[in-house]
């Protein structure tokens, strides 16, 4: 697990301005699946203009129900885990590539407070799965600050490491 503050290098639109570059060079297009950002991931794709021509669709799962019925993941590990685990950030991500025309997913669960955290899964607990092509890709992280900064956090993390991931 990695703990970070709010305190980024580049601001979220460049990084979506650099992610678009990376996708559009190698012909692949993003979807994304999101619960706590509850759509922010997906928005800052497309605050870019032309971003149709790499983003392909986002799906807000906020309730386990969303996650299932929308996703396919197994209402097994959501009762087992909740819905702030590994199993469930994996399904995600691979439910959002089984359910679109996408090569690449980002898919987040987490706790972004102020309430729901627990001293298994704090406030700023969040599971990311990663998919691209060849792999899939789990991590969890614990971000600091309140509810807007744990979810500003979240998307900053996960345009990096999708910019990471895709070389």
């Amino acid at each position: 697990m990695t703990e970070q503050t709010l305190a980024p290098s580049n601001s979220t639109m460049e990084l979506s301005r650099q992610l678009a570059d990376r996708l559009l060079t190698k012909r692949l297009k993003l979807v994304t699946a999101e619960s706590c950002t509850g759509g922010l991931i997906a928005a800052a794709c497309t605050d870019l203009a032309g971003s149709s021509a790499w983003f392909e669709r986002g799906f807000v799962t906020y309730s386990n129900e969303a996650k299932h019925e929308l996703l396919g993941v197994e209402e097994r590990i959501l009762r087992r885990a909740g819905a702030v685990c590994e199993g469930v950030a994996r399904a995600m991500a691979q439910g959002a590539l089984a359910h679109s025309k996408a090569q690449v997913a980002v898919a987040v669960t987490g706790v972004a407070g102020p309430t729901g955290g627990s001293p298994a899964k704090p406030v700023g607990t969040v599971w990311f799965g990663f998919a691209v092509p060849g792999q899939v890709i789990t991590e969890k992280c614990l971000f600091a600050g309140d509810r807007a900064a744990v979810r500003a956090a979240t998307v900053q993390h996960a345009f990096t490491r999708l910019l990471q991931l895709l070389g």
